[in-house]
Formats: C-alpha cells, sequence, structure tokens
C-alpha cells in the first residue's frame, strides 16, 4: 500500500505545471548562472560599453586575451600595419642586417606616398633611428617604403616578410599587401592578431617603447634645397591623456576608420588593447582606455622571479654523473578572479633515468605551480651544459683511478 501511495504522489508532483515551472525556473537561473561564470573567466564582450564594432584586450607576459569582440573579424588595420614593420625593421637590428646609423636614401617611389608622411624628398638621406622616429611617431608612411627598400630592395620582397613573419606569429587571418597601411584590397587583419604582432614587438623589443613615446621631436631635412627643421608629432593621443601609456601605433583611413594598438603598463602587468573600425578619434581613444582600465582592474600577475636555485640532476652513463639545471623561463601565470597569490605552491619533478648524451637545454625536469588544488601552470628545468655519453675506455679509466686510490 505504501509503495501505490509513494508512486501516486510522484506522479502528480511530476505532473503537476507549477512543480514543473519552478524546476524549469531553477534550471534557466542555473543556466544564467554558469554562462556569467564562464563570461567573467573567458573576458567575453558585454562586461564593457566598447562602441567599436571590434576589439581585444591582452596582457602583454602570458598572451592571456582578457576582453574580445568580434576579436576575429577581417578589416583594414591602416596604420596599425606598421607594427610589423617595426618588428621586422628591429629584427634585422638585431641580426646585425642593419644598424641604427645606418644612412637611408630616400627613393622616388618612397617619396610618392601620399597619407601621413614626412615629405622626404628624393635622394634625401635619414638615419635608421631616425626613420624609426618618423614611422613610430609620425606614423610616416614614406620612411616605412625606405626603410622596406633599405632592408630588402623592394617593398614588395618587405611585405613578403612581413606576411612570413605574421605566419610564424600564428596570424591566421591577416594579409598584408603593402608596408605603411594605405587602403589596398586584401589589406586585412584582425584585433586579435594586431594583439600577437604588438605583443611580439613589446616583448622582443622593449626599446620600441622609447620612440613611441616620443611626443613631439624635430628631425632635420637636408637636400639640395638646404637645411630644415620639420616637427614630428606623436598621433597617439593616449601618450599625453592616459598616465599608464607605454605605446603603440595608430592608424585611421576613410575605409579603416580609427585604429590602434594600445599598450599600457601598472604594477608590472601590461596590457595590450586593440581597437578597430572605430567611428571617431573619441571612440577609438575613449574605447581602448576603457580596456586599459578593466584589464588593469581585473588583473593580478604572478611571476616567479627569484626562485630558488635548483639541484643538479643525475645522469646515468655520462662522462660527468650529473648536469647543472636552470628554469627554461620565469613562471607568470595571470589571474582574472581575484585568487590570492600569495597561496601559489610549487613542486619540483625531475625525470627519472636520465641518460647521457645530455645537451645544453635538454628538458630534465619540471616545475608544477598550483593554488590550492587548482592546476594554474608549469615551467621546464633544462640542462645548463653537457654530459657526454661515456665509453668503455672511459669505464676502464675510472676503475684504474678506484685501484690507484
Amino acid at each position: 500500500m505504501k509503495i501505490w501511495l509513494a508512486i501516486l504522489l510522484s506522479g502528480m508532483l511530476i505532473w503537476n505545471p507549477l512543480y514543473v515551472n519552478t524546476t524549469t525556473n531553477i534550471q534557466s537561473v542555473m543556466r544564467q548562472e554558469n554562462e556569467q561564470e564562464e563570461n567573467a573567466e573567458s573576458g567575453q564582450e558585454g562586461e564593457i560599453d566598447i562602441g567599436a564594432p571590434s576589439a581585444l584586450l591582452m596582457e602583454a607576459s602570458t598572451g592571456k586575451v582578457v576582453y574580445e569582440k568580434n576579436a576575429d573579424e577581417k578589416l583594414p588595420p591602416a596604420s596599425v600595419t606598421k607594427v610589423m614593420t617595426l618588428l621586422l625593421i628591429f629584427d634585422a637590428v638585431e641580426s646585425g642586417k642593419i644598424h641604427l646609423e645606418d644612412e637611408v636614401t630616400t627613393s622616388e617611389y618612397a617619396a610618392s606616398m601620399g597619407g601621413s608622411q614626412v615629405f622626404l624628398e628624393v635622394g634625401e638621406v635619414q638615419t635608421v633611428d631616425t626613420m624609426i622616429k618618423c614611422i613610430a611617431v609620425a606614423s610616416a608612411n614614406d620612411a616605412c617604403v625606405a626603410m622596406a627598400e633599405y632592408i630588402w630592395g623592394s617593398e614588395d620582397e618587405f611585405v613578403s616578410h612581413m606576411n612570413q613573419r605574421a605566419e610564424e606569429l600564428g596570424m591566421q587571418n591577416t594579409k598584408f599587401v603593402n608596408c605603411n597601411g594605405l587602403d589596398a584590397d586584401g589589406h586585412v587583419t584582425t584585433a586579435r592578431d594586431i594583439a600577437l604582432m604588438s605583443r611580439e614587438l613589446i616583448e622582443t623589443y622593449p626599446e620600441i617603447h622609447d620612440y613611441s613615446m616620443i611626443w613631439m621631436e624635430n628631425i632635420t631635412h637636408t637636400t639640395s634645397k638646404g637645411t630644415s627643421e620639420f616637427g614630428l608629432s606623436n598621433t597617439n593621443k593616449l601618450v599625453k591623456q592616459y598616465q599608464y601609456t607605454t605605446g603603440l601605433k595608430t592608424g585611421s583611413t576613410s575605409l579603416a576608420k580609427f585604429c590602434i594598438s594600445a599598450t599600457a603598463k601598472k604594477n608590472d602587468v601590461e596590457m595590450i588593447a586593440v581597437i578597430m573600425a572605430a567611428p571617431d578619434p573619441k571612440t577609438r581613444f575613449g574605447d581602448a582606455t576603457k580596456l586599459l582600465n578593466y584589464g588593469f582592474g581585473k588583473c593580478q600577475l604572478y611571476q616567479d622571479e627569484n626562485p630558488k636555485a635548483l639541484k643538479p640532476a643525475p645522469v646515468y652513463g655520462g662522462l660527468e654523473d650529473n648536469v647543472k639545471c636552470v628554469y627554461k623561463d620565469t613562471f607568470r601565470y595571470l589571474s582574472t578572479t581575484g585568487e590570492n597569490l600569495a597561496n601559489v605552491s610549487k613542486k619540483i619533478v625531475y625525470k627519472k633515468n636520465i641518460s647521457a648524451p645530455v645537451k645544453k637545454g635538454d628538458a630534465v625536469g619540471t616545475v608544477f605551480y598550483k593554488i590550492g588544488k587548482k592546476d594554474i601552470g608549469n615551467v621546464d628545468i633544462v640542462a645548463d651544459g653537457n654530459v657526454k655519453k661515456a665509453g668503455i675506455l672511459d669505464y676502464f679509466r675510472d676503475m684504474a683511478r678506484e685501484l690507484c686510490f
């Protein structure tokens, strides 16, 4: 009798509309809460009001995306293109292909560029250092082409290397047609890809900030007509308007509208805010400021900057019994959920049975990092030297030493 009564009551509950509605409401609330948590973790659009149609916010040292809005939409980037141009220039300086003191002669083609320029004349000579200033500060199209020709012989060849570098960086939705960002069919990129190349530039060549933070500076034109001063004025108004600004590059054309890759640093956290196709300069700079403030308010960065020294790792079958070890990288973790970073713990684990030969840089272990029970990442432990494999003669030599002593 009790069993039949229980079945009857269960049936009443299942078919009771009030019960069904209540269950549906609870499930709906749970779904909404889960979506809110997912959005809060991934930085989806809607958390802040961004007027531009495409935007992305990235923390520079980790590459973590904190916010995005239509970040993979292909759009013309205007002069933000010059981030890649500057990256290739610094690559060439780093490799020794060119030097900052080198003198660059302006060709007729370079001098013919329209748009933003510093009015280089045919045959005019400027140093690489001055050309970088012209590009980073005044967004000079003529200086871009002059540098492209100086480094790779022609703009076309330079652009080929731009696209190759983009591919290496994982910029999957980018195609460059020129080196300065003037409107051209098929010349497109995305907010995500701009963040990737901006990160590469500022992380690999932080000296770019010395150029991109110049507010005003004069250069000297020396031509057959004589000598004259020309004033460079920074196109990035955030240099004066936003106290944490470190760079980087603006851009605007009739097709691209108003774009920016804005970098800023506060309390060791450096953010990259990319805005594309904003309707006007006010929206461009306003949106970038909103993103940067949002990032600084949301993000905490943990860096294991002074880890304890590592013990040598044992090596079997080598001329030496062990090898010195170092951390491959500085471990960094970006928290966007308000965790207590003082609670970070780490565990060092060496590989078992490391056999010779061992080359410098070989992974011999791992450091695992946690907050409570949550895994937050790891970094490799690598050999800081070489250990050759021991041969039969080496073993006999060791035996002889032991017998003698």
